[in-house]
């Protein structure tokens, strides 16, 4: 019996397919000194295992309202300044180092309120298309009532506030 997860690589020698981005790579989303978002792994990168982000925030961004995702989880690592991380249960303030792991279902939002910048790494599991949320959330402001929820329904968002 294996505890490990079903094979997906089956030649005997290995092959060349790594991929490496270097830290100064312009952000995908936002520019330098304003919000922004990296594409560190996309789903696509790893053929659906998982999804991680890099997410520059600048001072007093704010966030997302309190909401829950089916069908993937959400973990959050600090890299710097202050994030407030809410766990479904209290607001934590959270700095570098600091982890948060919410499971399909589990309620959680997460906000800069601070005066200074932060940063933090998202990685969602197993992978999901979420450069498409993060890339038309922001044109909700100009959508129809009927357009939110269906836009947060196939980005797997469910907002409780």
């Amino acid at each position: 019996m294996s505890y490990y997860p079903e094979q997906v690589y089956w030649g005997d020698g290995g092959e060349v397919s790594a991929r490496y981005r270097p830290a100064e790579t312009a952000p995908d989303i936002g520019g330098e000194g304003g919000d922004a978002i990296h594409y560190l792994a996309t789903t696509t990168t790893t053929r659906g295992e998982f999804g991680l982000y890099r997410v520059e925030m600048r001072p007093r961004a704010g966030g997302p309202r309190t909401h829950f995702h089916k069908t993937i989880s959400e973990s959050f690592y600090i890299l710097g300044g202050t994030v407030r991380l809410y766990d479904g249960a209290q607001w934590v303030d959270a700095h570098q180092g600091d982890f948060l792991h919410v499971p399909q279902g589990g309620l959680h939002a997460f906000r800069n309120d601070s005066d200074a910048p932060a940063e933090m790494l998202l990685l969602f599991t197993p992978g999901a298309p979420r450069e498409e949320y993060f890339e038309r959330v922001s044109e909700l402001a100009d959508a129809s009532d009927e357009e939110h929820p269906r836009f947060f329904d196939r980005h797997d968002s469910y907002f409780v506030e």
